[in-house]
C-alpha cells in the first residue's frame, strides 16, 4: 500500500479532511471581531478581482479605508516614543508577523534599551480568535470546557483592537503617555487626509474616540488583509487535495506522530480540526495550558528571584491574582499558539527560553525522562566532562553528581498541580524511555515543516533529503 492510501486508510484521514473545509480567502470583517467598529467609515477602495491583494505594493485595493489606514498605522515607527518602534518592528511580514531576530524578549521604551517580559507572538491566523472565557468550550467536541480565547499570552484583550493599545502605551514597547500623544503623531503623518476619512469628528477635542478610531483601523489590516492569514502552505495544498500537495514518506509519518495520542499527541492542545467560527486548520484550540517552561534568564525581570509570570494569573493580568494558601488553577497558564509557520520563529514560548523547533519537541519529549538537561541543579558536583550519552541539546548542558533538581523552576511549587498531564508530558519517571524515539522526532519536524506559508511546489518531487523518504 503506498503512503497515501495507508495515510488515509488511518485515523489522519480525519486530521486533514476536516481541513478540506478552510476558507482560504479574505475574510472581510469575519472572526470574532469587525473591522467596522468604532464609528468608522465603511467605504471600500476599488477593487481588482483580475489579481490578488499584495498589502506591500501600491495600489492598495480591496479592502476598507480603515484597513487602508491600519497598513499605514502599523508600519509607522513615529507613534512611538523613541520614533524609531513600530508594530512592525517586533510584527514583521517577512518572519509571518513574528520578532526578526532570535531575542527572547524585544527592546523598546522612549530609547529602545528597555527589556519586555514575553516574547513577542505570531500575528498571523488571529481572525478566528473569540473573546477570553474561563471556561471556553474545546473545537474538539471531546476537551472539558477551560480557559480559551483573548489575544496575548494570558488573554487580557478580547479583541485586536484592544490588544494594539497594550504596545502603544506600555512604558517598555512604544512609551506613549496618553491618547492625546498617538492621536497628535497620526494627525501630523503624511497618511493623516485619509485618518480624517476614517474618522470625520474633532480628533484633538476627543483623543478617546480617536484612538479607538486608530486601533480599530490596526485591527481592519489584521482582520482583511490576506498576508495575516494566507493559507499558501504545502499542508494547505495538502489538504485541498490541490497539485503539489502530495506528502513525502517522512510527512506522512510526522503528520501520523502529530496525532497519536501515545505519541506526538500535538492536536491536543494544537487542534487542526474545524473550529470556532467557521474556522479550519489553525492548528490551536485556542486554549492554555501548564507545561513547566522553565525559568529564561535571559529575561530580565527574571533576576528578581520573587518574580514570577504565571501567565492568567498575573502580574499582567489583574483578574486572576493569586493570593496566599488559596488554590489557584489559572496560575502557570499561558495560550497555546499556532504551530504555522514555526520555522520563522527564533524563540520559543512565552519567555523565549528555546530557539530551535527541534529544541522544544526535545522538551516535550525529555522534560520527564530527563528533566537535569532542562531544569538546574543546586548543590551538586559538576562533572569536568558529561558521560558520552549526556544530551547536549538541553538547556542545561553541564551534568552534575548529587544535588538538587529544581524541576518547574519558573513556578512556585503550590502550583505544580496545574501542570497539564498529557502526554507526552505525561509525568512518566525519570530515566525511563521517552515517547518519541529519534526518527520520529525528525518526521514529526519534516511534518510540521508543511505548515510554512509561501510554499512553492518543486518542478519534480524531491528524491533524497531527510524530510523525503
Amino acid at each position: 500500500m503506498t503512503p497515501s492510501l495507508s495515510f488515509y486508510a488511518g485515523s489522519i484521514a480525519a486530521l486533514l479532511l476536516a481541513a478540506c473545509s478552510t476558507q482560504h480567502g479574505t475574510p472581510e470583517g469575519g472572526g470574532s471581531a469587525t473591522s467596522n467598529s468604532a464609528g468608522l467609515s465603511s467605504a471600500n477602495a476599488a477593487s481588482d478581482s483580475s489579481a490578488p491583494v499584495d498589502p506591500f505594493k501600491q495600489p492598495y485595493r480591496g479592502v476598507s479605508l480603515a484597513a487602508r489606514l491600519g497598513k499605514s498605522l502599523f508600519f509607522d515607527k513615529t507613534l512611538s516614543a523613541s520614533g524609531n518602534m513600530a508594530c512592525s518592528t517586533c510584527h514583521d511580514p517577512n518572519f509571518a508577523y513574528g520578532p526578526p531576530n532570535g531575542l527572547a524578549v524585544q527592546l523598546g521604551g522612549p530609547k529602545l534599551d528597555q527589556p519586555g517580559t514575553r516574547a513577542a507572538p505570531s500575528l498571523r491566523y488571529k481572525e478566528y480568535t473569540p473573546a477570553y472565557a474561563d471556561l471556553l468550550d474545546n473545537p474538539d467536541g471531546i476537551s472539558q470546557p477551560g480557559p480559551g480565547g483573548g489575544f496575548t499570552w494570558d488573554g487580557r484583550s478580547n479583541t485586536l483592537a484592544q490588544q494594539a493599545k497594550l504596545p502603544l502605551f506600555s512604558p517598555i514597547e512604544m512609551a506613549n503617555a496618553k491618547p492625546a500623544d498617538v492621536v497628535n503623531k497620526v494627525l501630523a503623518a503624511s497618511y493623516a487626509p485619509l485618518f480624517h476619512q476614517v474618522f470625520p469628528g474633532d480628533a484633538k477635542a476627543d483623543p478617546d474616540a480617536a484612538l479607538n478610531a486608530i486601533v480599530a483601523s490596526l485591527q481592519a489590516f489584521q482582520l482583511e488583509d490576506s498576508s495575516f492569514h494566507p493559507y499558501t502552505s504545502k499542508f494547505d495544498l495538502h489538504a485541498g487535495n490541490k497539485i503539489g500537495g502530495e506528502f513525502t514518506p517522512a510527512e506522512y509519518r510526522g503528520a501520523k506522530i502529530y496525532s497519536d495520542p501515545k505519541k506526538g499527541n500535538c492536536f491536543s492542545c494544537h487542534y487542526q480540526g474545524p473550529g470556532i467560527n467557521g474556522s479550519s486548520a489553525l492548528f490551536t484550540d485556542f486554549s492554555y495550558e501548564a507545561i513547566g517552561v522553565p525559568r529564561n534568564r535571559e529575561v530580565a525581570a527574571n533576576a528578581d528571584e520573587n518574580y514570577f509570570d504565571l501567565g492568567i494569573c498575573g502580574p499582567a493580568r489583574g483578574d486572576h491574582l493569586p493570593q496566599e494558601k488559596v488554590e489557584n488553577k489559572f496560575c502557570g497558564m499561558f495560550k497555546t499558539p499556532t504551530l504555522r509557520n514555526l520555522s520563522k520563529r527564533s524563540a520559543f514560548f512565552h519567555n523565549g527560553a528555546m530557539h530551535t523547533l527541534e529544541q522544544v519537541i526535545r522538551f516535550y519529549n525529555t522534560r520527564d525522562t530527563q528533566p537535569e538537561i532542562w531544569y538546574p541543579t543546586v548543590g551538586g558536583k559538576a562533572k569536568t566532562k558529561p558521560d558520552a550519552n549526556f544530551p547536549s541539546y538541553g538547556l542545561i548542558t553541564t551534568q552534575y553528581v548529587g544535588g538538587k533538581l529544581q524541576k518547574y523552576d519558573d513556578l512556585p511549587a503550590r502550583f505544580a498541580a496545574n501542570i497539564d498531564p498529557q502526554m507526552p508530558m505525561d509525568g512518566r519517571k525519570a530515566g525511563s524511555a521517552p515517547p518519541l524515539n529519534e526518527q520520529e522526532i525528525q518526521d514529526l519536524i519534516c511534518f510540521l515543516g508543511t505548515l510554512e506559508d509561501g510554499y512553492v511546489p518543486p518542478a519534480s518531487p524531491p528524491i533524497s533529503g531527510p524530510c523525503v523518504n
